[in-house]
């Protein structure tokens, strides 16, 4: 299941606390840091497009995210991140939290098309698009990342 993350809930999650009526998973979901990184780009693309993060939950447990990682642009795209607790990964939980966002997209008139990057490394991940019947489009190299595989799934 799907929730929306607003800011107030990025807040709780830089403090170590989960939302009322959830817990977090052992281990936790992101570094403080990297939960504020995470909280920024949530703000800066609300200001133009909102949903714009959503937590992962499963038994009323907070395993993961899921955001956008820009606002459409004026074709209709949009770019998603998401990740899994490592306590939680290979329980089929980013997979099932991909086909929410794809089902979501498919309601909003403002998405046309929504795509993603991942390490070329990274075959979890793939399979994840895969499943979600994404499409590998090319790739492209990161300078903090390297080399990435690009995704895009037509809604």
């Amino acid at each position: 299941m799907l929730i929306i993350a607003d800011d107030a809930v990025f807040a709780g999650l830089e403090n170590g606390e989960a939302p009322a009526g959830l817990r977090l998973v052992p281990g936790g979901l992101e570094t403080p840091d990297i939960m504020a990184m995470l909280r920024m780009l949530a703000v800066s693309i609300r200001e133009a497009f909102e949903p714009a993060a959503w937590l992962v939950v499963e038994n009323s447990e907070v395993v993961g995210m899921c955001s956008l990682k820009n606002a459409p642009c004026d074709r209709g795209s949009v770019e998603i991140g998401y990740g899994i607790a490592p306590a939680r990964q290979g329980t089929g939980a980013a997979t099932r939290a991909v086909a929410e966002v794809l089902a979501w997209a498919k309601t909003d008139a403002r998405v046309a098309k929504v795509t993603a990057q991942t390490a070329v490394e990274n075959a979890a991940s793939h399979k994840v698009l895969e499943r979600n019947g994404f499409t590998q489009t090319g790739h492209r190299h990161d300078e903090e990342d390297g080399k990435l595989l690009c995704w895009e799934h037509q809604v």
